[in-house]
């Protein structure tokens, strides 16, 4: 895939059987397009979604197609900023029929969230799990609907952060919902399924029914 500033960038598409009328870009976690997030693509398409899951790292490791354990990510994150997310993300969104939602988690869960609370065109922003702090500036404007699926044993960001955070978004006007799932760590919809299943089923009910409110 391109990018809006020329760059060619790693993401898999994943296409319905049976469309609902709505489309997901993914954004992964700090790892890329590891092989989950393609899984993970294919679960949502089962769902009826048109999907494209993104890769962060077309600018310093190519488009190699190996993001799985191997994959030397860490020194590479770092070097990620904000509007090449931006870019990578609506280029991936501009592939996919409208109404178009963010789906984050972790690094990505934060950038969701950031492209929603600045509008882009988003019907609605979804982060697991996100660290808020990597969110540098909400506008005093309302952006897109935000869905914020969080563990309540994450220690990403203090609660002290989400409180200034859903605070900026009320003074703008931006609607936002939050979910907290007890004693669950960070990574739990991941990389600890087996053992937050509930959780995990929880969460993807929410998705599904924040989707649908807010794709009319």
């Amino acid at each position: 895939m391109i990018s809006g500033d020329g760059t060619r960038f790693l993401a898999y598409r994943a296409e319905p059987a049976t469309p609902n009328g709505r489309s997901v870009v993914i954004l992964p976690d700090i790892r890329g397009l590891h092989p989950y997030y393609r899984d993970l693509a294919v679960r949502f398409a089962e769902a009826g979604f048109k999907v494209i899951a993104i890769d962060y790292f077309g600018r310093t490791a190519g488009t190699d197609d190996d993001r799985g354990e191997t994959f030397d990510w860490q020194p590479k994150i770092a070097q990620v900023t904000s509007e090449q997310v931006r870019a990578d993300v609506l280029a991936a969104a501009a592939e996919l029929p409208g109404p178009v939602f963010t789906v984050g988690f972790c690094f990505g869960g934060s950038y969701s969230w950031w492209l929603g609370a600045n509008g882009n065109g988003l019907a609605g922003a979804i982060g697991f799990y996100g660290a808020v702090r990597r969110i540098d500036t909400i506008p005093e404007t309302p952006g897109a609907p935000l869905l914020l699926l969080r563990g309540g044993a994450d220690t990403a960001s203090t609660e002290e952060e989400f409180d200034t955070f859903t605070a900026a978004l009320d003074r703008a006007g931006t609607e936002h919902e939050t979910h907290i799932y007890e004693n669950a760590p960070h990574s739990f919809f991941d990389r600890s399924y087996a053992e937050w299943a509930e959780a995990c089923a929880d969460s993807w009910r929410q998705i599904m029914a924040f989707t649908e409110r807010h794709s009319a």
